[in-house]
């Protein structure tokens, strides 16, 4: 929470303090809106966007969290299967002998220190908007209009798309956009040993205990601090809108700790 929102908490009742955040909020958005619409490069992801939408209406994906989990979970399964992966995914590339269908990342720290390596990525991949400073458009690469306020789910990934704290909400999104029936979350631990104010940036001094990887976000690698209750906020705007649609969202995470979506074995959804 921002200095100025726990100053509005303590000084004004709930709900008008509340209303006031809004309007700042709203008021920083409107600010970003003109060029998150207008510029052509922008344009141009809208018009990509708007070809992607319903191209996979019926389907199944598999949308790829980054925690430790993955290493006891077979993910030489997923090689024939719609799958996105997310952020720092791509380390594990070589190890996997495919690629992820999709790809997403939309924190600042992670765009900036991962650039060249994101640039490099030839499927179709989704950004920040704001991840513009550090990346140049390609035929695969998607800017997405994302905010860090605003709590929404959107339906259609050509407009403004809300963070909810986490990369996964976003893939979430971006799959609704694509038409999937069935989105599966795997890898989605939803625990951290690194604790710590929520969306504070810390330096990693070490080995990454939180990630499948220890050079995940290996020594000197900037991250910020996970914001659990946030992401768990979009979670419910997410199930919602999937169940009203007719949809779903899985969790076959193994010994995951969220608790928002059906549990699933991860193994029963493969014929072998």
């Amino acid at each position: 929470m921002s200095k100025f929102s726990q100053f509005l908490k303590q000084v004004l009742p709930g709900p008008l303090a509340g209303a006031l955040r809004d309007a700042r909020d709203w008021s920083r958005r409107a600010g970003d809106w003109p060029m998150a619409t207008f510029h052509p490069w922008r344009q141009e992801s809208i018009r990509k966007l708007q070809v992607l939408r319903d191209q996979h209406r019926g389907q199944r994906c598999f949308i790829i969290g980054n925690g430790p989990s993955l290493k006891h979970t077979d993910l030489s399964l997923l090689k024939n299967e719609f799958t996105f992966g997310m952020n720092r995914f791509y380390l594990m590339f070589p190890e996997l002998g495919f690629q992820t269908s999709f790809f997403v990342s939309i924190n600042d720290l992670v765009a900036e220190q991962c650039a060249s390596d994101f640039q490099a990525l030839n499927m179709p991949k989704f950004f920040s908007w704001r991840a513009r400073k550090w990346l140049q458009p390609d035929d695969h690469l998607h800017f997405l209009y994302t905010t860090y306020t605003g709590p929404k789910f959107a339906k259609n990934a050509t407009g403004r798309l809300w963070e909810s704290a986490t990369v996964t909400y976003i893939a979430l999104q971006l799959a609704y956009h694509l038409g999937f029936q069935q989105a599966i979350l795997i890898g989605v631990d939803h625990n951290f040993t690194t604790q710590g104010k929520p969306n504070t940036t810390v330096v990693s001094e070490g080995d990454d205990p939180n990630h499948f990887s220890p050079a995940y976000f290996g020594k000197g690698f900037r991250w910020q601090l996970p914001d659990l209750e946030t992401s768990e906020m979009g979670y419910r705007f997410a199930r919602q809108a999937y169940e009203k649609a007719g949809r779903q969202v899985l969790d076959a995470t193994v010994a995951g700790k969220l608790t928002i979506f059906p549990r699933i074995d991860y193994l029963s959804l493969f014929n072998r």
